[in-house]
């Protein structure tokens, strides 16, 4: 009796060779087949199962869908020499894959090749335009704010000719043209930011800082002086207060110091007497206390009252 082993073992090489010999493409690939490292049996598109002959052949698979371009930041210097970092991207895919297949070999080879094509070109466009090309898009009203005054004001206010997104179709263009070899179409290219170099941004803040204080500098002078002004305001108006309260006060004191010395005329003219020794009174009360000590002369008015006063 025969050992079921060499049947086991055949059964199980013909299943790895059908499965080996299909393959499947999704709805968002597209592959080529290879024979030996060469194309053999053209582009395949449809998604579905395909053969293919097990071992010798081999499948690579190409994403149809829009791809990503995304560059390292470089340094480029513009028309009026300024140097200025650059970062762009970019959107591609892969239209024939038979020849990206034999240009770039696949999706790193690509992003490798695009970086070179795009960086060139971009550096073209930058080196032949100011930088306030590449910062404008157009040239509708630029308002110049007060902390804009003397930071670039008249860079900012000159004429765009061209314009930033003009100048990333001018790359894209000149991209796009290089692409096609490598079985690739370039459909967007963009800057997605643009800044000086360090040694440059430095400078621009160091301007920025120092046109910042000199206008906190005037404010601040600005407002010391309307202060210094509100306190003379403030102070002419208590002057003012205090000049008509003091006339009202002097007025009402020489009424009353008028109708005093009425009153006084008319007592005096009534007793003269009297009034002369009433004043006098007055005046000791006024002038003298317990511990007072006077020394009067005999013929002294007041002693001819304090005699008479004692007399009686």
């Amino acid at each position: 009796m025969r050992s079921p082993l060499p049947f086991f073992v055949a059964a199980v090489v013909i299943l790895l060779l059908l499965y080996s010999s299909i393959y499947t493409v999704s709805e968002t690939e597209q592959a080529i087949v290879t024979q030996f490292g060469m194309p053999v049996g053209g582009l395949i598109r449809a998604p579905g199962l395909h053969l293919k002959i097990p071992v010798i052949q081999e499948v690579h698979r190409f994403d149809k869908r829009w791809l990503e371009f995304d560059a390292d930041p470089r340094e480029v210097p513009t028309k009026d020499k300024k140097y200025i970092w650059v970062d762009a991207y970019a959107r591609w895919r892969i239209t024939d894959p038979l020849k990206f297949y034999q240009a770039v070999g696949d999706e790193r080879g690509a992003q490798s090749r695009l970086d070179d094509v795009i960086h060139g070109q971009t550096r073209n466009a930058v080196a032949s335009f100011d930088l306030i090309e590449l910062v404008r898009s157009s040239d509708r009203p630029f308002q110049i704010t007060e902390e804009l005054t003397g930071i670039g004001a008249a860079e900012a206010m000159a004429k765009i000719t061209t314009g930033r997104e003009k100048i990333a179709q001018i790359v894209l263009e000149k991209a796009a043209e290089m692409t096609p070899p490598y079985g690739i179409e370039l459909e967007d290219v963009r800057f997605r930011r643009i800044n000086y170099v360090e040694t440059v941004q430095q400078k621009v803040f160091e301007r920025m800082i120092s046109e910042r204080k000199r206008i906190a500098e005037r404010s601040r002078s600005e407002g010391q002086g309307r202060a210094a002004e509100i306190r003379g305001e403030k102070e002419r108006d208590m002057l003012a207060a205090s000049s008509a309260g003091y006339k009202t006060a002097q007025e009402l004191k020489g009424a009353a110091d008028a109708k005093a010395t009425a009153i006084y005329a008319r007592a005096y003219n009534k007793d003269p007497d009297f009034y002369q020794f009433w004043k006098t009174m007055e005046t000791l009360n006024g002038s003298l206390d317990e511990k007072a000590w006077l020394i009067l002369s005999t013929d002294s008015e007041l002693l001819k009252y304090l005699k008479d006063s004692g007399g009686r």
